[in-house]
């Protein structure tokens, strides 16, 4: 299975989740249009998408999923409050509960966890396929040891490192912004993201993606030192920065072949091989 971010930052969340004809994809952050020219670059077409996974209903994450409805018939998956919240259509609706198991083709299931998020009843998703595990989160501003326990072990972790505290703390942000971001239900610091894969790396664990930066108050560089001074002694793998403008690459898990990420050059040439 092979996970992509078709980007990921406060102007709009997607990520591709692929297993032969199988397509699904978490979160719809984007117009109509710049999905349609996002999946393009890897050869998939909106139509083609088995269904979308909403997290939440805020606007970088569920904002053009009611546009995949009306514009493609695309099967949206979410819980009551994303549903409400989105106005989506019933036709076009599955609801679930927290911890139902999503079950896809090809072999993709995806587990919804609830996640600390103000105004939002937020859900991580840990993704397997073949036995092994992927986990993809952003916008907690905390963790729980639920998600903790999903987690750790998870060969793939996919998580916010949204800002720098120093870039934060004194950056041009007013005083009420500043202290939603911070808090329990906001976002997550670079040290926080690394406090939180200490917990969860195990020698299972062989890639991480950073996701959801800051375009104000972080950068690539602060945010992967950071989480790698935390992780240092718990984790030996690599490590990649998922940036708003993807999709850059793509991670596979369960590939015959080794495992790690490619760059959408490469899958493609992969793709083209008999």
């Amino acid at each position: 299975m092979s996970i992509t971010h078709l980007g990921t930052g406060s102007r709009g969340n997607a990520t591709l989740l692929s297993s032969g004809s199988s397509h699904v994809l978490i979160d719809q952050g984007f117009s109509g249009v710049q999905l349609e020219k996002r999946l393009n670059m890897l050869d998939v077409a909106p139509s083609q998408l088995e269904g979308i996974i909403v997290t939440h209903h805020h606007s970088d994450h569920g904002g053009g999923a009611l546009i995949a409805q009306k514009r493609w018939n695309i099967p949206i998956f979410a819980n009551h409050r994303t549903t409400a919240e989105l106005g989506l259509l019933h036709e076009y609706t599955h609801t679930f509960e927290p911890l139902d198991v999503l079950e896809f083709g090809n072999g993709i299931s995806l587990l919804p966890v609830p996640v600390p998020h103000s105004g939002a009843d937020n859900v991580g998703l840990i993704a397997s396929h073949g036995g092994e595990r992927s986990a993809i989160i952003s916008d907690l501003g905390s963790w729980t040891d639920e998600l903790v326990h999903h987690v750790r072990g998870c060969q793939h972790i996919a998580i916010e490192a949204n800002y720098d505290r120093q870039r934060l703390l004194y950056g041009p942000y007013p005083s009420s912004l500043k202290d939603r971001i911070s808090s329990r239900g906001g976002h997550l610091s670079n040290a926080q993201t690394g406090s939180f894969l200490n917990q969860v790396c195990t020698d299972a664990t062989r890639t991480i993606t950073l996701m959801h930066l800051s375009e104000t108050n972080n950068a690539p560089h602060l945010a992967e030192s950071t989480v790698l001074f935390a992780i240092d002694e718990v984790f030996e793998g690599d490590i990649n920065i998922s940036l708003q403008d993807g999709p850059q690459f793509s991670h596979f898990i369960g590939r015959r072949d080794g495992d790690g990420f490619a760059t959408n050059a490469i899958q493609r040439i992969l793709r083209e091989l008999p």
